[in-house]
């Protein structure tokens, strides 16, 4: 073998790795073909050369890149070639001639005469046996320019070029799949899902859309139930951090030591249980916003790494000296009057004034009873999609009950209270006894108190669910705490179970 023929096998050898390297390096398919064709037409010395992809809806193939072909004569020379390349894509074989002028498989191709081609070489693009389509080269100027060897690589070649078409073709799938997914979130938490024409919910739109595209702290206080988190998603997916994570802890009812690992993460072997190294909650919002709910109840030590991560966006993982550094807008919620747990020496002040650098309290339904009607129409709406039936009505007797009635848990009871009327009512309307409310709850406008209401509520729930606690709390759209709070409260603290059983 002469050292000619060693350079060429070289270069050969060369351009297969090249491609290799193509596969990890090029995601979009348009940049892959491109490169594709380049890689073959230096490294055969072809002349010219095309690469096409099959299109079984028109039972035939589709031009992708060409290279050294005028727009003029690419029509020409694909039809010229349309039996070759048929052939290849057919019956999955190469096709090599060194004289397309006396070829037969050319015979009757003017255009073969007209441009002078003589050597051509074309290989099916093969995955999983499967032909992708065609790789097309040729010279007009040297008869001898392709061989048996050239076709052996060229074959090698179309198959590792196949698979980075793969692979590019998947990328483009996820990229789409993605931006469906990004919209659909979008959509989903719009402010268009947060529901209010009062004043109090015009205020609460009014910050919203000034500081949507901030990366300021917000701090969100209401009552539960009153669409806290719903805001909170609403202002990252119309926001400049939209792409990147969203992660929300509800920080109630978590023994310190377990929350802190969710927060912050922990080191294999620091406390029993911790088989292995484990990346905080934080690390997994890095980029994008982390929703902290019921902020209150964080402990004091929770407290002192919160502040860390707002002064200088560092945390470092339980049982570990290194700091790791997190970019993170963080919005925090709270059902207590946060200042008031400063001043009793349950909250940090400088925490606190961290957090509170924009304050929203969400109000309470009780307080926007005008609203009632467009919640409930999108609740209707809402589940009718959910369960693809007909969209249900209710009657202004119905309406009129819901709106004499408190809501003591506020949006997310009445949301559950229509779900609960839509499957318990017969007909396509519904009535004030699907609502089961009773109507000693409203009494002709002469109201209870919240806090007898309220009782009345919490006891009739939990004895609808057969005494079992957690999902009270669920039905009630409240912290399992809350409840039993309100219970002790009540003197009813032995009422009822807390786990599922």
């Amino acid at each position: 073998m002469n050292d000619d023929n060693i350079t060429l096998i070289r270069e050969r050898y060369r351009a297969l790795s090249e491609i290799s390297q193509v596969i990890n390096s090029y995601k979009e398919i348009d940049p892959l073909l491109t490169k594709i064709m380049d890689i073959a037409v230096e490294t055969l010395s072809a002349e010219r050369g095309f690469l096409v992809f099959s299109d079984n809806k028109k039972d035939g193939y589709e031009l992708q890149v060409a290279r050294n072909i005028s727009r003029e004569t690419i029509d020409d020379l694909a039809q010229a070639s349309s039996s070759i390349i048929k052939s290849v894509v057919t019956d999955n074989r190469p096709v090599l001639t060194h004289d397309a002028q006396v070829d037969p498989r050319f015979s009757g191709a003017e255009s073969v005469i007209l441009q002078q081609i003589n050597s051509v070489a074309c290989v099916p693009l093969n995955l999983r046996g499967q032909t992708l389509g065609a790789i097309y080269l040729d010279s007009r100027l040297d008869r001898e320019r392709f061989n048996q060897e050239t076709l052996e690589f060229l074959l090698a070649f179309a198959n590792q070029a196949a698979i980075a078409i793969e692979n590019a073709r998947y990328y483009e799938a996820l990229l789409e799949e993605n931006r469906q997914l990004q919209s659909e979130v979008q959509r989903l938490h719009a402010f268009d899902e947060i529901i209010g024409s009062s004043p109090r919910m015009q205020d609460v739109f009014s910050i919203m859309g000034r500081i949507m595209h901030s990366d300021i702290t917000v701090l969100l206080e209401g009552e539960s139930g009153t669409g806290k988190e719903l805001v909170a998603r609403a202002l990252h997916y119309n926001g400049r951090r939209k792409d990147r994570p969203f992660v929300a802890q509800f920080c109630g009812n978590l023994a310190e030591s377990l929350l802190e690992s969710e927060l912050f993460g922990h080191k294999k072997g620091s406390f029993t249980g911790a088989i292995n190294d484990k990346k905080g909650l934080f690390e997994y919002a890095d980029g994008g916003t982390f929703f902290l709910d019921e902020i209150s109840e964080i402990s004091p030590q929770i407290q002192a790494k919160l502040l860390r991560v707002l002064q200088d966006g560092e945390i470092r993982r339980v049982g570990e000296t290194e700091t790791r550094k997190v970019n993170v807008r963080i919005i925090s919620a709270t059902n207590h009057d946060l200042f008031e747990e400063v001043k009793k020496g349950n909250f940090r002040e400088d925490l606190f004034y961290r957090l509170n650098v924009i304050r929203t309290k969400m109000p309470p339904l009780r307080e926007r009873h005008g609203d009632i009607p467009l919640l409930v129409k999108h609740f209707l709406k809402k589940f009718a999609l959910k369960q693809g039936e007909k969209v249900k009505k209710i009657s202004r007797e119905a309406l009129r009950v819901l709106e004499n009635f408190q809501w003591p848990g506020n949006v997310r009871e009445l949301e559950n209270c229509i779900e609960r009327a839509i499957v318990l009512s017969n007909g396509p309307e519904i009535l004030p006894e699907d609502l089961m409310i009773p109507q000693a709850d409203i009494e002709n406008g002469k109201r209870k108190t919240l806090k007898e209401i309220e009782k009345d509520i919490v006891l009739r729930i939990l004895k609808e669910e057969g005494e079992n606690k957690t999902r009270t709390a669920e039905v009630l759209g409240v912290s399992l705490r809350w409840l039993h709070y309100k219970l002790n409260e009540w003197g009813e603290g032995k009422k009822g179970k807390s786990d599922g059983n």
